[in-house]
């Protein structure tokens, strides 16, 4: 707090240095994408420190044991390659834990002296360490490259590459796979939910509701009922279609299971706000007849019900807001429809679509907005950029709370990680319902500054 209170309003554009990124690590993303397999374990191959610090970020999050096995590289495998140590930990991981699979990442460690993973597998199943109908699947994921998203999605790509099959020309009528991308537990159970409601037979994957949002029995189980299952996996290519909700996190795995098997696929923003839901609806039309049940209508029509009570209170507020690309881009829709004025957007994740994207949102109604992306876009830059001209509201990740403190804002946590609140796992932002979550939580964090900053003759019973 006390070095915050140094930053100064004096914005400089740096070339090399990062201060409190706006991202996190590849291999995170791997292991959260990895738990949405049934009866997976992730694996960590690198050292042993690196699995903890990835183990202990989700389990703060989610506030649930983050399963997760490392090669516990020592100074020996950092020179010499982690081989040993991974046909070790596989034999040891399907004798001990009996996982269906294991979901192996890389780290900067073994990516930098070059390990072959497919190579170390296949020797593992040569000396009968993988059980028969057991599977061991990989993805690349340097820290030096990319963020926790792009780790996400090489896991999910991997899912495809590993497990999808096409059984023939003719897909499966009603079949339709869902890529959800990195949202919480609850949102993948609200996007499954409405594809339910729709008449459809849905695989989602990963699918890490009723995992990390399992609930508190009087046993231990190491892996829960949740988690898309191998049999689900293999299906996906037989499906209908495939909608993938962000081109971050999901588009990569889509465009794969297109080109492997033939599957159509259609790229949409998070359904996160009335805009984006009412897109993925549309999409899912294509799928079932057109129809759309009137329990979704409903849903739809109170939210914009709610949003219309709202609006006097939301127009003209301006926002910062900072976390993945995917997310960004709905939230800032969302705003925009709100009548609210999106101020500064950071990422810290690189990528140039997310300048495009982000400019389709704003268009040319929303003027003077700053928007940065990659490693410079860090939270001292967000900072200096409030201490120039402060915002009404903040958005994002727990990182943010010393700057909501400092500069006396109010912070809505959204995104990963939140490491300083509980249940935000078990409550939707996605779908018709979670926008109206949304909105809730926005206004209150309004009307509850407008309580605390009244003087006595304004402070009103009715507002």
């Amino acid at each position: 707090m006390a070095l915050l209170r140094h930053t100064t309003d004096d914005v400089v554009e740096r070339q090399a240095l990062t201060v409190n990124p706006a991202k996190t690590c590849q291999p995170i993303g791997a292991m959260y994408a990895a738990l949405g397999i049934h009866r997976c374990l992730p694996h960590s191959h690198g050292s042993q420190g690196c699995c903890s610090y990835h183990r202990s970020t989700l389990s703060r999050h989610y506030k649930e044991p983050a399963m997760a096995a490392t090669s516990s590289f020592t100074e020996g495998s950092s020179v010499f390659g982690g081989q040993a140590n991974l046909l070790q930990a596989l034999n040891t991981i399907f004798s001990v834990y009996e996982p269906d699979v294991v979901a192996v990442h890389t780290t900067c460690l073994s990516e930098t002296i070059g390990d072959d993973i497919p190579q170390i597998a296949d020797a593992a199943t040569a000396k009968g360490f993988v059980p028969e109908g057991k599977r061991v699947i990989h993805c690349n994921t340097p820290s030096y490259v990319g963020s926790h998203t792009t780790g996400f999605a090489n896991m999910t790509k991997a899912m495809v590459d590993y497990f999808s099959t096409s059984s023939g020309d003719e897909k499966v009528a009603g079949q339709v796979n869902i890529i959800p991308g990195w949202v919480e537990p609850a949102d993948m159970g609200e996007i499954k939910r409405l594809v339910k409601m729709m008449g459809l037979d849905g695989i989602t994957f990963p699918d890490t509701s009723d995992v990390l949002d399992a609930p508190l029995t009087a046993e231990y189980n190491m892996y829960p009922k949740g988690g898309a299952t191998i049999e689900q996996l293999e299906a996906t290519g037989d499906s209908s279609g495939t909608i993938a909700l962000g081109p971050i996190c999901s588009g990569p795995a889509a465009e794969a299971l297109q080109t492997k098997c033939g599957v159509p696929q259609e790229t949409l923003p998070l359904p996160i706000g009335l805009r984006a839901t009412d897109m993925f609806i549309q999409a899912l039309r294509k799928y079932n007849g057109g129809e759309v049940p009137p329990e979704i209508t409903a849903e739809r029509g109170r939210l914009v019900d709610l949003v219309s009570d709202m609006s006097q209170y939301f127009y003209g507020k301006t926002v910062a807001l900072w976390g993945d690309p995917d997310q960004l881009v709905s939230l800032t829709q969302f705003l925009v429809d709100l009548d609210m004025r999106p101020k500064y957007i950071i990422t810290g994740t690189p990528g140039k679509v997310f300048l495009r994207r982000i400019g389709d949102v704003l268009g040319d109604g929303v003027k003077d907005v700053v928007v940065k992306q990659g490693p410079q876009a860090d939270m001292l830059y967000i900072h200096q950029l409030i201490k120039r001209e402060k915002v009404d509201l903040l958005i994002g990740n727990t990182y943010g709370k010393y700057i909501s403190r400092d500069e006396d804002i109010p912070l809505i946590r959204h995104g990963f990680p939140i490491l300083d609140r509980i249940g935000h796992q078990y409550f939707p932002t996605t779908g018709y319902r979670g926008a109206m979550r949304l909105c809730e939580k926005i206004l209150d964090a309004f009307l509850d500054r407008q309580d605390r900053d009244a003087p006595e003759e304004s402070f009103e019973l009715t507002m």
